[in-house]
């Protein structure tokens, strides 16, 4: 199967052995990626046309809710078992499903950025401290840690760490380089605690790409595309922080990697219309910062390239039709507790053509991957 890895160094990780090469034939399947609704948490399912699985991440722990929307997107796509779990870090909105969802079936390979937890906030840190010690006590030798330029060794996909444990991938991947956007980009402070260990993916299927950076701050994420773009152009984006336009998302890294889809994973509090005034603009080489876009959906929307951006609720902080994408493309609206948790779902050919779908009402838009420049 074709790779578009450019560096030499990538290798499978040695404590999970991968499977032979994906035989031709079974590329008739699709890849399968479904955007579970965790109402401003996070958990999407990757299933590969093997039949491989790889979940990131596994919503809030609340009554069970995320465990069960991932369970039933897992028996909707044929899984018995999950192959492969990455918990991005160790946030209640991100990890909190594990336990239930081990419960409903079983989990062969755990993978997350280590034992650092380093929260300024005393109240905070003894939070993920708990989630860590409890996530430890369940996976117990099925836990794997990765650092920047591993791969975990899911069949018939490449999929990269680009950024764990604050460090950042050193090797430019997917025909990146220089990034004029840098020079004047505007800088934001670094945010505190998990969000700077965040586990960040980049998956590749022939020519599609996908990168989840998870909840990733604006300040590391210049670290990953200033001065160089170490990870390419991509077909879908899955935008940080759950939609949040002040502390990720930067101008500077959306114009690097030019993606064709963005998929929101907001809630309907918390994402687009959300402030954050922890994150606090910087000064670029001792001037004020380059003006920008300071709404979330407006930045997308302006950014030249971006073909459909897909909403996991409409934002009821900010309902502005035009803040928020067209209505076939949300998937809920409510907040309610009798909220179905729609899911958006991606269908990806080995031809590169992508179907999206909103699961709610069954509205569909095709893509063609772009070829690089």
């Amino acid at each position: 199967m074709k790779t578009w890895w450019t560096c030499n160094a990538l290798v499978a990780l040695a404590l999970v052995a991968a499977g032979p090469a994906l035989p031709q034939a079974n590329l008739a399947k699709n890849l399968q990626i479904t955007f579970v609704d965790t109402e401003g948490g996070a958990a999407t399912l990757i299933v590969t046309p093997s039949g491989e699985s790889l979940l990131i991440d596994t919503g809030y722990p609340v009554a069970d809710r995320d465990a069960k929307r991932i369970f039933a997107a897992a028996q909707q796509a044929g899984l018995r078992k999950i192959d492969h779990l990455l918990i991005s870090h160790f946030h209640d909105d991100h990890t909190g499903g594990h336990a239930a969802l081990s419960r409903m079936i079983p989990i062969e390979h755990f993978y997350d950025h280590g034992d650092t937890l380093d929260d300024p906030d005393p109240q905070r840190l003894q939070a993920d401290r708990k989630r860590l010690e409890g996530y430890r006590a369940l996976v117990g030798s099925k836990r794997i840690i990765v650092k920047a330029g591993d791969m975990i060794p899911v069949q018939g996909v490449s999929a990269l760490i680009v950024t764990s444990d604050g460090k950042m991938l050193d090797q430019t991947v997917n025909g990146g380089g220089p990034n004029p956007l840098c020079a004047d980009a505007p800088q934001m402070s670094q945010a505190a605690g998990e969000n700077a260990h965040m586990v960040g993916v980049l998956l590749g299927y022939n020519n599609f790409t996908y990168l989840n950076l998870i909840d990733l701050d604006w300040y590391q994420e210049m670290q990953l595309v200033c001065p160089i773009n170490k990870v390419g152009m991509v077909s879908v984006f899955q935008m940080s922080r759950h939609g949040s336009s002040d502390g990720a998302n930067s101008p500077a890294l959306l114009g690097a990697i030019q993606p064709q889809v963005v998929v929101v994973p907001n809630g309907p509090h918390k994402g687009f219309g959300q402030t954050d005034t922890r994150i606090q603009p910087l000064p670029v080489a001792g001037k004020p910062s380059t003006p920008y876009e300071r709404n979330g959906y407006l930045r997308l929307a302006k950014n030249p390239g971006i073909e459909g951006i897909w909403q996991g609720h409409l934002s009821l902080l900010d309902t502005d039709p035009s803040h928020n994408t067209a209505r076939d493309m949300i998937a809920n609206f409510e907040d309610t507790p009798d909220c179905e948790g729609h899911a958006i779902t991606a269908s990806v050919a080995a031809d590169g053509k992508f179907t999206m779908t909103n699961t709610r009402d069954g509205f569909s838009k095709s893509y063609a991957v772009r070829s690089r420049k």
